[in-house]
């Protein structure tokens, strides 16, 4: 019998294989190049010649349409993965994204920086899914919740790295440097095989990637939409007051200059930590649902924290409010782990990839929403209204899911 030493040895050793690795380094590049807009916003769009209060409102149409893309492509790639593989997502997705990455370098006008963020968008949403999918079904079921853990938490940093790159660099080689970080990937993939799961089932004549069989029976639709809620918040508090973090320092009397690429390097240091404390947490617990329903909480107090702190607040403690939402927000990774556990094999990926991406999705809902409510609540007043109404909806869906820690995946949902 191994010692209690040989099996941490091998429980570790199982948990950073190669698709676990290559899963957390593409999420980095997905991260990066996912929210490097909201980091060079100002700059890049100062350069071709937008200013004053169409820096909020054009820079919220460029990030709509990029979050339009991700919508999009989630749905393409997730009936591409159940249908052909988990790996065809992997290298479609970033080959895609990377290419208009790079473009995005090149712009000089609004329109084609729309465009360009769009497509970069239709490829950004399929690397966390895929990834998920593919880790979630070659790992025993009791450190499914490491691997996930590891890949968002790697992914994440990716934010911080932008952050840097973008201080030290030209905004355009930032967008250069990210698209040619994706394009290296690809060479590490090759070492990556297919799931066991997906090879057994693709040779049956079980129907595959079927996403409207998502919408056909209230159970299986209930689990759905509730996958979805539970995470909305994040990027409701990301797109809002993160992005908008300049003005919402100035609105609140922060005593000195705050900058969207230090919010956001703060929002995701933080979120680094919480998806290390959450994952670590689920697996103590031994549960799924209950730490997502104590971080949509605490990331509701956050909020209230982020506005109340924020007034007359040095920088230091502003960003420090943005840190804390990203901790509190760091329920990423047992998100996309609780969507890929609630449905069978033959529509995991389509799920695990759909379910991020309409999350990002409403985003766009989020910041109209907010710019609707603007000019009768004000710019606090609307971010803290929209706010409420996504957590009411997370609360009710996450008491709703059923629970998934160490559930069987080698399953199929019925037609």
């Amino acid at each position: 019998m191994d010692s209690p030493a040989q099996s941490a040895r091998a429980g570790a050793g199982s948990v950073l294989n190669a698709a676990v690795v290559v899963a957390a380094l593409g999420y980095f590049v997905d991260i990066y190049d996912l929210i490097l807009f909201n980091i060079v916003r100002i700059p890049s769009l100062t350069a071709i010649g937008v200013s004053g209060d169409a820096l909020v409102s054009e820079g919220l149409s460029v990030l709509n349409w990029q979050m339009v893309g991700m919508l999009l492509g989630g749905i393409v790639f997730g009936i591409v993965g159940d249908k052909l593989g988990r790996l065809h997502i992997l290298f479609g997705s970033i080959t895609l994204y990377s290419i208009a990455t790079i473009a995005n370098g090149f712009v000089h006008d609004l329109a084609t920086y729309k465009a360009l963020r769009f497509v970069a968008g239709l490829g950004l949403a399929g690397e966390l899914g895929a990834g998920v999918t593919l880790v979630a079904e070659i790992l025993p079921a009791r450190l499914r919740g490491y691997g996930t853990m590891l890949v968002a938490s790697v992914g994440v940093s990716g934010a911080i790295v932008g952050n840097v790159v973008a201080k030290t660099l030209d905004w355009r080689v930032a967008y250069w440097v990210g698209g040619g970080l994706g394009l290296l990937l690809l060479v590490l993939r090759i070492k990556v095989s297919e799931s066991g799961m997906f090879q057994a089932l693709r040779h049956t004549a079980v129907r595959r990637g079927d996403f409207l069989a998502v919408f056909r029976g209230g159970e299986r639709f209930r689990r759905y939409l509730s996958s979805i809620l539970i995470g909305v918040p994040i990027w409701c508090s990301n797109a809002i007051l993160i992005a908008l973090a300049p003005e919402f320092g100035r609105t609140l009397g922060v005593t000195g200059p705050v900058t969207a690429g230090d919010a956001v390097m703060f929002f995701y240091g933080g979120l680094v930590l919480g998806d290390l404390s959450s994952g670590l947490l689920s697996q103590v617990w031994r549960s799924r649902r209950k730490v997502v329903l104590l971080f949509v909480a605490l990331l509701a107090a956050a909020n209230v924290f982020y506005f109340v702190a924020g007034r007359g607040a040095s920088p230091a403690l502003f960003l420090g409010a943005c840190g804390l939402l990203g901790v509190a927000g760091g329920y990423w990774a047992i998100f996309v782990t609780v969507a890929a556990e609630q449905f069978g094999t033959n529509l995991r990926a389509t799920v695990a990839t759909t379910v991020p991406n309409f999350v990002r999705g409403l985003v766009p809902v989020c910041t109209l929403s907010f710019q609707w409510a603007r000019p009768h609540l004000g710019l606090v007043g609307a971010a803290a209204a929209v706010s409420a109404l996504w957590f009411g909806l997370a609360l009710v869906s996450a008491f709703g899911l059923r629970e998934t820690f160490g559930v069987e995946l080698d399953y199929v949902e019925a037609d």
